[in-house]
C-alpha cells in the first residue's frame, strides 16, 4: 500500500510529533481525493484545512488527451464537499492552457471553471514539449503565439479572481505563522501554502517570533495578500 492510500491515516500520527504544530498535504489528485481524506484534512486538529488540487483543466476533452478524469461539474463537486466539511478551507490548484488540441471552446470552458471555483490561487503554465511525453507526439499542437495570448488571458482572469477570493475574507479570524520580523511582520495563514500561494502581513503583533502562530482578523487585502489585525490575547507562540 503506496503513503497516498494510507494518507488519511497517517495525518494524526504526523500531527502527534513533538515540534510539528501545522502539516499541511499538497498535489492532491482529483481523481483520487476520497472522502475521506476531504475529512481527515478537515477535521484532524494540527492538520491545516488546504486542498492543492492538481485539476490542470477543466474542459473534459482536454482532460483525456492528459489521460487524466474529471471535468468541471466533478471538480466544482469536489470543491464543494471540502467547503461543506471547512468553509474557510483553502484551495489552490495549476493549470496547463495551450494543451494540443485545446479549442477556444474548451479555453472557455477553463476560464467559467475559474471563476465559479473560487479558488485562493491558481498557478498558469503554458504548454512546452518535454521529452519522452506522450504528448510530444500528439497532432494539433498550437503555435507559440497562440499560447502565450492564452497564458496572459488566463493569468489576467485569475488575478483578478484571487484577489476578490482574498477580499471575501476580510473579517475572518485566521492564524498566522509568522515566518519574518522587521520593519514589518509577515507570514502564512492556514490556507496560504509556502512560496506559491500569498502572504499575510500582521499588524499590531507585539512580541511576536519566528515561528509562532498568531491568531488574527484579516482587516484588509493587496492582491492575494492579506493584512491581519493580531487579536491581542490569543498572540505568541503555540501552546
Amino acid at each position: 500500500m503506496c503513503i497516498r492510500d494510507r494518507l488519511e491515516t497517517l495525518l494524526p500520527e504526523l500531527v502527534a510529533v513533538e515540534g510539528i504544530d501545522w502539516v499541511r498535504v499538497s498535489y492532491l489528485q482529483p481523481a483520487e481525493t476520497r472522502p475521506g481524506l476531504l475529512a481527515a484534512i478537515a477535521a484532524t486538529p494540527g492538520v491545516v484545512p488546504y486542498f492543492d488540487l492538481s485539476f490542470q483543466h477543466a474542459s473534459p476533452s482536454v482532460l483525456r488527451r492528459m489521460r487524466r478524469f474529471g471535468g468541471t461539474e466533478e471538480f466544482l463537486d469536489l470543491l464543494g464537499q471540502a467547503r461543506a466539511l471547512e468553509p474557510a478551507a483553502g484551495a489552490r490548484s495549476n493549470v496547463i492552457v495551450g494543451f494540443p488540441g485545446e479549442s477556444e471552446a474548451d479555453l472557455e470552458e477553463l476560464c467559467d471553471f475559474l471563476v465559479r471555483a473560487r479558488l485562493d490561487a491558481v498557478g498558469v503554465f503554458g504548454y512546452s514539449d518535454e521529452d519522452g511525453t506522450e504528448a510530444a507526439g500528439y497532432e494539433g499542437k498550437l503555435p507559440g503565439e497562440v499560447i502565450r495570448a492564452r497564458v496572459e488571458r488566463v493569468t489576467s482572469l485569475v488575478d483578478e479572481l484571487t484577489a476578490q477570493r482574498a477580499e471575501e475574507r476580510v473579517g475572518e479570524v485566521v492564524q498566522v505563522l509568522v515566518e519574518h520580523v522587521g520593519d514589518v511582520v509577515e507570514g502564512r495563514a492556514a490556507h496560504q501554502g509556502p512560496e506559491v500561494d500569498g502572504s499575510t502581513t500582521l499588524l499590531d503583533a507585539g512580541s511576536a517570533a519566528v515561528g509562532d502562530l498568531v491568531t488574527a482578523e484579516v482587516v484588509g487585502t493587496d492582491g492575494v495578500d492579506l493584512v491581519a489585525r493580531a487579536v491581542p490575547s490569543r498572540a505568541g507562540a503555540p501552546g
